[in-house]
């Protein structure tokens, strides 16, 4: 499965996950990521499409070209395409993956707890409606 542009797919009812998700599309001046709730119908079918979990929301997923990326991978790959400003953040691969993901995984186990989290996912404005996958 390959895109034309990068796909974030991400915890629609996560406070947390939407603050960044809102993040990067404030800083996404070239509009080149797309977006996808996990529990949207597309991204439901891009995670039975890859195998993946379809009820599991831990982790969000960048799609870039025929790659998937998960957790503290997905992130840095992520900030790698935002603008040069945010290129600093390269710097977390010098830890081992195994580090990164745990600082991830505790994030994402108490991200509703320390963010909270919505009744439904997100609805995108008109003006972002192209940018969200359907």
């Amino acid at each position: 499965m390959q895109y034309e542009n990068p796909v974030i797919l991400f915890d629609g009812i996560c406070n947390y996950c939407n603050r960044i998700v809102n993040f990067i599309i404030r800083r996404d001046k070239k509009k080149i990521f797309r977006f996808a709730a996990l529990q949207s119908e597309a991204g439901q079918r891009i995670l039975k499409q890859l195998n993946l979990p379809t009820d599991k929301f831990e982790s969000f997923i960048l799609l870039d070209k025929e790659k998937v990326y998960q957790k503290s991978s997905a992130a840095l790959r992520l900030y790698n395409k935002l603008p040069w400003y945010w290129k600093w953040t390269q710097l977390f691969w010098i830890f081992p993956t195994y580090i990164r993901d745990w600082v991830y995984g505790i994030i994402a186990r108490n991200r509703y707890r320390w963010f909270g989290k919505r009744e439904s996912c997100m609805v995108p404005t008109p003006e972002l409606g192209e940018r969200f996958l359907a």
